[in-house]
């Protein structure tokens, strides 16, 4: 006698689920990175666990992965839900699967960074109150591979520095050169001339520089810049673009 479809379906998918119930179960779980500048430093956002294992340690904010979810998704969604943020620039890192990372239990971490500036977010929907910035220099130690994690996102930060405008992400819209300046500076860890970083900047020609001032820097003040995206695109169209210093 022949087996109906409909049944033969329902043993085909019930040979798949017990397939699959046979496999050892893993958590997968995003961790996000979040790097700010506050005009003079870069800075990373962190968080005293309140609960077990390592509680009371920093951390970096993550959350698992849902089932209705891909890990961007995920990451976005953790990021919004924890402090409010959206919209903001974020890139995936790298995938953390050592046996014994997590203590609490056998657990995949994709990593994530996100870049803001940090006066223009005033994180009305954070729902962590022991959410603190740290100055990159001045970040204690972080638990599971967390301080791994951050050391490859700093790198790939210098990397994507070099190659495109990723750092305008990380100021206001308008900003002062000496706070660009900071601002590479920060990111590269290392002193820049002054002359050459304008002459620099300058002839990347992608910077629109305004009548308005600064006034809080000095007495004279200083011009403040916005930078032009749309020349930028163009400019990588038509003849490609480096950062390089």
């Amino acid at each position: 006698m022949e087996i109906p479809k409909e049944a033969k379906l329902t043993k085909d998918i019930n040979t798949q689920l017990n397939f699959y119930q046979k496999e050892d179960q893993v958590l997968l779980a995003v961790d996000c990175i979040i790097f700010g500048f506050d005009k003079t430093n870069l800075k990373i956002l962190l968080i005293k666990r309140n609960f077990e294992p390592e509680k009371g340690k920093w951390s970096l904010i993550g959350g698992f992965l849902k089932k209705n979810e891909n890990l961007d998704q995920a990451a976005i969604r953790v990021l919004n839900t924890l402090t409010g943020l959206s919209d903001i620039y974020m890139e995936q890192l790298y995938t953390y699967s050592k046996v014994d990372r997590d203590p609490g239990q056998r657990t995949i971490s994709v990593a994530y960074f996100a870049l803001i500036d940090v006066d223009s977010h005033q994180f009305d929907g954070i729902q962590i109150d022991s959410a603190r910035w740290f100055d990159l220099d001045e970040a204690p130690e972080l638990i599971f591979d967390h301080n791994e994690m951050i050391r490859k996102a700093i790198s790939r930060l210098q990397r994507r520095a070099m190659t495109m405008p990723i750092g305008f992400e990380l100021l206001p819209e308008k900003f002062t050169m000496r706070q660009l300046q900071n601002l590479y500076e920060s990111i590269l860890d290392k002193k820049l001339d002054k002359r050459n970083f304008i002459n620099k900047i300058n002839s990347l020609d992608v910077l629109v520089k305004l009548d308005e001032k600064d006034m809080t820097v000095s007495r004279k003040g200083a011009y403040l810049y916005v930078f032009d995206k749309e020349k930028y695109e163009k400019k990588v169209e038509e003849d490609g673009f480096s950062f390089k210093l």
